[in-house]
């Protein structure tokens, strides 16, 4: 399997950051509305730790999850079901290395309690190399759209025009950890606004992207027929204790001072070289503090089809 290793140490050191993450509340607010064993596609679903936060809560049904990598698909299937089975789950490959995954055997070591109206689940997963439009374009009646950090690299209204055509009447949208404009590093250096504003420029002059999708994606869904069921903040916070960053999150910084280089040129910030440089060593230094400001969203599609 040959497979991008920084791509896939950078979705995997973040997993800590998004489970601080999430918004409790609009997450209890999905899992009271949810179906059981609901039929699930996941858009952008990199290396599929979607796929155990569901076994966690409880949830079961059909899991599908599309990623246009095929070398994240083949990650996904290898690595999730694995990883399911040394925690415990009962876990049954099925065509083409994708899995069935029953109840945790131990069940004194299953003690998740966010969803207790969803016990004794079984999860049937799938993970397909696709376009994420195309294939949604290409489902219908589904009872949950999953597109975490997605809505930030298309055109809003088109996708939603898409994924809520692939749901049935009620179904649910759920956006979690859409980005929203506001980048935050410290402590302060002279250049941090010249320099967040160069980045989030660099975002908006590509080609479907959008800086501030949070508030454009509440915008869109207003004018659609359904409702927003739940929306919070969802914000990223890495912060060191005692000079020292959680599970892989120094390495989750590294790349995001990555991001942020190759985005920013000399021309924008004069000063950009010195910044990247004092953040690299505050993060060697365990004092780098990040924030990144994003938006859980939840909307369910009228219980009769108008959209």
């Amino acid at each position: 399997m040959d497979v991008d290793h920084a791509l896939v140490r950078y979705l995997e050191a973040k997993r800590t950051v998004d489970d601080r993450s999430f918004s409790r509340r609009v997450r209890d607010t999905l899992y009271e509305l949810l179906p059981s064993e609901p039929r699930m596609i996941d858009i952008g679903a990199g290396t599929g730790a979607t796929v155990p936060r569901l076994l966690d809560s409880g949830i079961g049904g059909s899991y599908r999850g599309i990623d246009s990598s095929e070398q994240l698909t083949a990650y996904a299937r290898a690595v999730r079901s694995r990883e399911l089975r040394f925690r415990g789950y009962d876990v049954t490959t099925t065509a083409e290395e994708n899995f069935t995954v029953s109840d945790i055997t131990d069940a004194d070591a299953h003690t998740n309690t966010d969803s207790p109206s969803h016990t004794e689940s079984t999860l049937a997963v799938t993970f397909e190399t696709a376009d994420a439009l195309t294939a949604a374009a290409n489902t219908d009646d589904i009872d949950l759209l999953m597109a975490q950090q997605f809505m930030d690299l298309v055109s809003i209204e088109q996708a939603l025009d898409v994924f809520l055509d692939a749901l049935r009447p009620g179904g649910l949208a759920y956006f979690p950890l859409t980005f929203d404009g506001t980048t935050v590093f410290q402590p302060d250096h002279p250049a941090d606004s010249e320099v967040e504003a160069a980045y989030h420029n660099a975002i908006d002059t590509a080609p479907d992207r959008d800086s501030h999708a949070g508030r454009h994606l509440l915008d869109a869904l207003r004018n659609r027929p359904g409702t927003v069921r739940g929306v919070d903040a969802a914000d990223a916070v890495v912060y060191p204790q005692e000079n020292t960053y959680r599970g892989d999150e120094q390495y989750y910084l590294q790349q995001l001072l990555t991001f942020v280089e190759e985005t920013v040129t000399s021309d924008a910030v004069p000063e950009i070289n010195d910044w990247i440089a004092s953040r690299r060593q505050q993060v060697s230094d365990g004092t780098l503090t990040y924030v990144g400001h994003r938006y859980d969203i939840l909307y369910q599609t009228p219980t009769h089809r108008s959209w």
